[in-house]
């Protein structure tokens, strides 16, 4: 008996065909995709995006009209304010002004000096006791010259009176402000307070002598042309006025410029206990 294998089916598949999507699925299939559409030339958009938008050109960057306008914006700003660097704005009744350092010497003579001393009508500088002990917390063992020539005067031995010492220039914005104040109290002063002012860290003593004169000061003043007060009694800088006892004791020391004529008695009555 002869068997007979069974015949295998061949196929021939061809490519696959793609399956039609159904139509529920067509419906709820969404639109073609959105195709970018190249940028015109003239297409305020396209424009307006590609402003300060930084475009890689090898290795040079260029950048949109925009972006230079703000650079040079910041730039402009950072240049104002560095220019405008510097100490800030503080009141001037507790920031002296420096002195001018280039100041010329001053070209009159003594003669010349004592002459403008004696039109100006400024008193005598007072006379000091040479061989009294300085006092602690007082007035310090320095020796200095009266304004426009005269005795000089040691300062531990100025006693006896109650002081106010007024330490001023005439380069000092704020002591020519506060000057009306001290010749107010000057002018009126009926007690036993002695006012003595201080031309300190003044290349010019002729005007010096000319400012007191217009400010119409009488009392004595002294000069510190060599700065010695500086560190004898630590200023930074007038104008600084100390209120001292008859002992030769410092009492008090105002910082900085008055405003007013009543501030200068409030402090002489309260630490003093005069009232001028």
């Amino acid at each position: 008996m002869t068997m007979t294998a069974p015949r295998r089916s061949i196929t021939h598949r061809g490519p696959a065909r793609s399956k039609s999507p159904h139509w529920s699925e067509i419906r709820h299939q969404e639109g073609p995709p959105e195709v970018e559409k190249p940028a015109l030339v003239g297409n305020s958009t396209s424009r307006r995006a590609s402003r300060g938008r930084k475009v890689r050109t090898g290795r040079k960057f260029e950048y949109g009209r925009r972006g230079w306008l703000t650079a040079a914006f910041i730039l402009l700003v950072s240049m104002m304010l560095a220019g405008c660097g510097g100490s800030p704005t503080v009141p001037e009744s507790s920031t002296p002004m420096a002195p001018p350092s280039e100041a010329a010497p001053s070209p009159e003579s003594t003669a010349d000096l004592a002459a403008m001393k004696k039109a100006a009508g400024i008193a005598d500088c007072p006379a000091s006791d040479q061989k009294v002990a300085a006092v602690s917390s007082g007035l310090p063992d320095v020796v200095l010259p009266c304004l426009g020539g005269g005795r000089t005067v040691r300062l531990a031995g100025l006693r006896g009176k109650p002081m106010m010492i007024n330490v001023w220039a005439q380069w000092c914005g704020p002591c020519r402000e506060e000057a009306p104040y001290l010749t107010e109290v000057a002018t009126t002063n009926k007690s036993d307070l002695q006012i003595i002012g201080i031309d300190h860290d003044d290349p010019r003593p002729e005007l010096a002598i000319e400012f007191a004169q217009l400010s119409t000061w009488k009392y004595p003043q002294l000069a510190d042309p060599d700065v010695v007060l500086r560190a004898a009694l630590q200023i930074s800088g007038p104008p600084q006025t100390f209120f001292v006892r008859p002992d030769g004791t410092i009492a008090f020391r105002h910082a900085g410029q008055f405003h007013s004529a009543a501030e200068i008695r409030d402090l002489a009555r309260q630490h003093l206990g005069v009232t001028p």
